[in-house]
């Protein structure tokens, strides 16, 4: 290994079974439950783990977390249909191409959780922007 890299993320929710009904049609499987209030989604090399905090240990979260997920999608459309049945919090009104090339869209998980959907082969890893 040259160096550190993210192996998993904790995503913070309130309620494990709302996040296992958001995340596992998002996602498109059904992760694996770990604790009865940890529950884990491999996505590519990294696991997402939604966490629901016993009510004393949790904190409280500014009004637009700044965290971003950004999860890479072989077909964002697709996704964007599905983020949309999923009940997200909120979502973008239609994905859009950024300046940098990507196409995506952003929303956020039921308990407020910023994600952003990427179409793989449009992935900005750095570099001039054209």
């Amino acid at each position: 290994m040259s160096g550190p890299r993210v192996f998993r993320m904790i995503q913070p929710v309130d309620d494990i079974e709302s996040a296992v009904a958001f995340y596992e049609p998002v996602l498109g499987h059904p992760g694996e439950r770990i604790a009865v209030n940890r529950h884990y989604f491999t996505c590519g090399d990294v696991v997402l783990a939604c966490v629901e905090a016993p009510l004393e240990h949790r904190e409280p979260r500014p009004q637009r977390d700044p965290r971003i997920v950004y999860l890479a999608v072989e077909d964002v459309d697709e996704t964007f249909r599905r983020v949309q049945a999923a009940g997200p919090r909120w979502i973008d009104d239609a994905i859009a191409t950024q300046f940098w090339g990507e196409r995506s869209f952003y929303a956020d998980d039921p308990f407020g959780n910023p994600l952003c959907f990427v179409q793989e082969d449009t992935l900005y890893l750095g570099g001039p922007v054209s």
